[in-house]
């Protein structure tokens, strides 16, 4: 199946412009994920269970391997993610309301380095458009699979007011996330990366704890999980600064990383934006991995990613400090069946890592 896609599929799409050859895959997953009887005989040829669920932030999941927010922009095609091997959706990021994004074009390749550029400034449908494609077509109680929200503050929202924004989005989608991503990390949002200081982040964190208290006090059910998103562009004192605040609020995980905005030696592109793909973004998430998992003695949960294009690239998450990761770019080079070989490599030598 890799081989077809790399040789046949892949040029094909790469002939396209980036973005509608992204809305050429969005169609055909959306597809998949609205004929039922197709989606359930994938799901049990390509979907992998580990011998015993994964168990992370009060959660099961099938296997370690998830899709990074970003592809599925607005919750439209988790069942079919689910029935390509996927153990885990991260869906968004999303906005209170919907929001056109960045100017074309804003999405760009490079296939010497296995990486992507992207400017897309959380371009979605807002967050009551999600939780009707959520709710509609993939209900909670009949996923097999956790699907977490990735939420994030809208491009004309002022930075003192960007907590309203996740808010706004968390009571939104409360019914149908099993777990909230903070995303205070991408680069494409003017100013949205200051949230990661220290002057705002307190707060911010501290308000979405609270009002995910309340909502969980006022069903009568646990919280959900809350994990927060970083940036692998941070100094080492910074990441201190973050974990100290996810440390005291109670804060359930760690994403590392998002995108970077750096342009290491061997990336030929003028483009702006977040660099995903490739041997840098590999390493630097791999040691901002194992610093977060030592400074922790490994007590903070972290969903590892960036530059993961092949099995052993996945294994060094893991041996780093990841517990689960997660792929975007690696997926649209290796194609819609590289989620099972990941996850059948990690099962198998699941036993080095536990």
């Amino acid at each position: 199946m890799g081989f077809i896609y790399e040789n046949i599929v892949r040029p094909a799409l790469f002939r396209m412009e980036p973005e509608q050859a992204h809305d050429r895959g969005r169609n055909a997953l959306m597809t998949l994920g609205s004929i039922p009887m197709l989606a359930s005989l994938m799901r049990r040829f390509n979907q992998v269970k580990e011998d015993k669920p994964v168990k992370l932030f009060g959660l099961e999941f099938p296997n370690r391997v998830g899709l990074a927010a970003g592809m599925d922009k607005d919750g439209e095609f988790p069942k079919a993610i689910e029935a390509l091997g996927f153990g885990h959706a991260e869906v968004g990021t999303v906005t209170p309301e919907g929001q056109p994004g960045n100017p074309r074009p804003r999405l760009f390749r490079l296939p010497e380095n296995g990486a992507l550029v992207n400017r897309m400034g959380f371009n979605n449908k807002g967050a009551e458009s999600m939780l009707n494609s959520l709710s509609k077509s993939y209900p909670k109680g009949k996923r097999g699979m956790p699907v977490g929200v990735n939420i994030g503050k809208a491009k004309m929202t002022p930075l003192e007011n960007a907590v309203d924004d996740y808010v706004a989005s968390f009571r939104i989608l409360a019914d149908q996330a099993d777990y909230f991503t903070i995303n205070i990390s991408s680069p494409n949002t003017q100013g949205l990366r200051d949230l990661q200081s220290e002057t705002y982040l307190r707060e911010l964190l501290k308000t979405i704890r609270e009002e995910n208290l309340s909502y969980a006090k006022k069903l009568g059910h646990e919280p959900h999980p809350l994990l927060l998103k970083i940036a692998p562009d941070l100094s080492y004192k910074e990441i201190d600064q973050i974990v100290g605040v996810l440390t005291e609020l109670s804060y359930d995980g760690i994403i590392a990383t998002n995108t970077t905005v750096a342009r290491p030696a061997g990336y030929n592109t003028t483009e702006t934006g977040g660099l995903s793909g490739g041997d840098y973004i590999r390493k630097r998430s791999n040691d901002v991995i194992n610093y977060i998992y030592r400074s922790t003695e490994g007590k903070l949960p972290i969903i590892g990613v960036g530059g993961i294009d092949s099995v052993e690239a996945a294994g060094e998450k893991i041996d780093a400090g990841a517990s689960m990761v997660q792929v975007y770019t690696g997926w649209v080079y290796r194609g819609p069946f590289f989620a099972r070989e990941l996850a059948n490599a990690l099962k198998s030598q699941g036993e080095n890592w536990i």
